[in-house]
């Protein structure tokens, strides 16, 4: 098994989990205004098919920018694993508060343990490790730009939910939360 067809399994399957689970989750009881989640979708969308465009085809090889070698390229498959674990822990922390848009569920709180206490976004965080690999592995232009613009989309996504968390939960718990805890990357910028 190659590096790159054992990421793309550790990816299938995080897939087929992720979407098997969404009906642990409760309903929402609400939901930012129609129309404010279309760019982070669009975003999202067309960089995971961009990042996966090249894998699989006989003539990928031909377009990589670099390659790092097998070795690095094992390491890789285990940080997109470890990313899927990650994003998985806050998950299932999470439990039915969980939701795949941005929605309050009802009695919604900050959560501000676990995993939420290293990162706001601890999933967001997960997946973007394991898309950054992924791009990594790949050594292709189309994979970077793939990487870039599903970070933008999730980074997007996790503005407008923390915008709508802090009008649904009041400033004053979010806004702490906020100012102890990073976004997105461990040891950043606090309040980003």
């Amino acid at each position: 098994m190659t590096p790159e067809f054992a990421i793309i399994i550790a990816w299938c399957l995080w897939v087929a989990s992720w979407f098997a689970a969404a009906m642990w989750s409760d309903p929402a009881a609400k939901r930012p205004a129609f129309g404010e989640e279309w760019l982070y979708r669009i975003a999202t969308g067309a960089g995971a098919f961009l990042l996966f465009a090249r894998f699989g085809r006989i003539d990928a090889g031909r377009f990589r920018l670099w390659d790092l070698g097998q070795g690095i390229d094992w390491i890789l498959v285990a940080v997109a694993a470890l990313g899927f674990l990650f994003a998985w822990w806050a998950r299932l922390y999470l439990g039915r508060l969980w939701s795949s848009s941005v929605t309050k569920k009802a009695d919604h709180r900050v959560i501000d343990t676990g995993p939420y206490a290293i990162v706001r976004h601890p999933i967001y965080a997960g997946i973007l490790a394991a898309v950054l690999a992924t791009a990594v592995v790949e050594g292709a232009l189309t994979g970077i730009v793939g990487a870039l613009l599903m970070t933008f989309g999730f980074w997007i996504k996790a503005r407008l939910e923390e915008r709508f968390l802090r009008e649904q939960l009041g400033p004053d718990a979010y806004d702490s939360y906020r100012r102890k805890t990073p976004m997105l990357i461990p040891f950043g910028p606090k309040s980003a």
